[in-house]
């Protein structure tokens, strides 16, 4: 499962690097996943050749796009009431032509065109460089459906146009697609079979991205530790590679300390993790390179080995909690958070309680927390009835986010008192006269604004905190 930015699936249109020469605007919308807003990134960058600006405005827009996921019905709700927002907006502008990007367009495909008229171009994930042939062929009066997925995408010689928000931090997006067949999940569907990028055009951007004042870098990919270069090829061909393929092979802990070692200075982080696929190297890394951030997000999906096979995770809570036990031992301060699926099929009571007996276990700092909902085309749908009644899926999901709110107060009091390293990142949402950042946990720290600067690292002395934030005062330069 990719983890999602809220639950309220905010989209953002993105303000991004625009050229004096283009005439064209381009506004975009994003939902869902971390990897989606890198992608508009990618997609904004690709249309800038093709004479588009971006706009913050979709009334002054030539060509808006949404770039859509699929990972819940919620999801796919939100991006139909949008469409019938720029459907009004195009009966003002004759000539707006509107284009549906990214997982929705992949699995929805040309139902897109046939149910809502609104839309003019259906383009999945993996066709991106295809848009400027797409956009003319809009621009001439024809629909443009291109949702052919990829073996070898990386848009790794893609230069991102990166958003203009902070200037602080970016992501960097490392793999691409997935081999993890979760029964709930349409990501092996809608992107295609897991491949990485070539180290050394990841190091370009981080370097690239160093220069121009970025701080912190976030290494993207539905399933980043399974992370590996060994010449190009889908993972599941390495066994084919030949002898030296294989001796320089490059895997996620390898990368890891190819960041951090090429930019010292930058708080590298990563998302999202399998706890399947991630070894001990991986952990003994993050420990060595102080620049490297102590969090790790850890899906789970559910405390029940009867649902985590159902479910086909590759991992028994056993073996989770192991791991979990090994992070602690290796970096004690180290950060964790979860995904959370309640009332999956088939889930009983017992189910329930062993998820909540999981958390206890584990006492997450945060936390993505979802109650399930069937996708159309994954496993789950097609061989097991949705049968637990939508009452009680609110209501184990209600219990599960109460005791992570638990969880989370106590693990932010265990910041009181300490001076931490934070890197601002802008203003706090509440207050003009505080400073927000995030320390290596990533939990997010308010403190008064005093002579500090945006992208500066400064020490913290933590004083107050809620569950989710701490609050502090600036002691001086880390």
């Amino acid at each position: 499962m990719e983890k999602v930015i809220d639950e309220s699936v905010q989209g953002k249109a993105l303000l991004l690097e625009n050229s004096e020469q283009n005439s064209r605007k381009l506004y975009i919308e994003s939902y869902g996943c971390q990897m989606n807003f890198s992608d508009s990134e990618i997609v904004a960058s690709i249309l800038t050749g093709e004479g588009f600006n971006t706009t913050t405005r979709m009334e002054e827009a030539d060509l808006i796009l949404v770039n859509t996921c699929s990972i819940r019905e919620k999801a796919e709700l939100t991006v139909r009431k949008r469409l019938e927002k720029f459907n009004a907006v195009k009966k003002n502008r004759p000539g707006l032509k509107v284009g549906v990007l990214g997982c929705m367009a992949e699995r929805l495909k040309s139902q897109l065109l046939e149910e809502e008229k609104i839309v003019d171009m259906v383009v999945g994930p993996d066709a991106y460089k295809d848009l400027p042939n797409l956009v003319r062929e809009v621009a001439e009066g024809r629909n443009a459906v291109n949702v052919i997925l990829s073996k070898e995408e990386t848009y790794g010689d893609i230069a991102p146009v990166r958003l203009d928000s902070n200037g602080v931090t970016a992501f960097v997006s490392i793999t691409r697609g997935c081999d993890n067949m979760c029964t709930f999940c349409v990501v092996p569907f809608t992107r295609g079979r897991e491949r990485s990028r070539d180290p050394q055009s990841i190091l370009g951007e981080v370097n690239d991205l160093w220069e121009k004042g970025y701080r912190e870098v976030t290494l993207l990919g539905q399933n980043v530790d399974s992370y590996l270069w060994y010449g190009g090829g889908l993972k599941k061909d390495f066994e084919q590679a030949s002898g030296m393929q294989k001796a320089t092979a490059v895997n996620f802990a390898g990368l890891l300390a190819k960041v951090a070692e090429a930019q010292p200075g930058m708080r590298i982080r990563f998302s999202t993790s399998n706890p399947q696929d991630m070894t001990i190297d991986v952990i003994e890394t993050m420990a060595h390179y102080h620049n490297i951030c102590k969090y790790i997000h850890l899906p789970v999906q559910s405390g029940s080995n009867r649902i985590l096979a159902a479910m086909n995770r590759q991992h028994t809570r056993e073996e989770y909690m192991r791991l979990i036990d090994r992070i602690r031992e290796i970096i004690p301060d180290c950060a964790i958070s979860q995904d959370m699926i309640a009332g999956f099929p088939t889930e009983t009571e017992a189910d329930h309680q062993e998820t909540l007996s999981l958390m206890e276990y584990v006492k997450y700092d945060f936390g993505f927390m979802f109650a399930y909902s069937e996708r159309p085309g994954t496993l789950a749908a097609r061989k097991l009835e949705d049968d637990v009644p939508e009452a009680t899926k609110k209501r184990r999901l209600r219990e599960i986010i109460e005791l992570q709110q638990q969880h989370g107060l106590t693990r932010t009091r265990e910041h009181l008192g300490k001076v931490e390293e934070v890197l601002i990142e802008g203003n706090s949402k509440k207050s003009d006269a505080h400073w927000m950042g995030r320390n290596s946990q990533n939990t997010v720290v308010v403190f008064p604004k005093a002579h500090y600067k945006v992208g500066e690292f400064v020490n913290v002395a933590i004083k107050e905190c809620t569950s989710a934030t701490l609050i502090g005062e600036a002691v001086g330069y880390a």
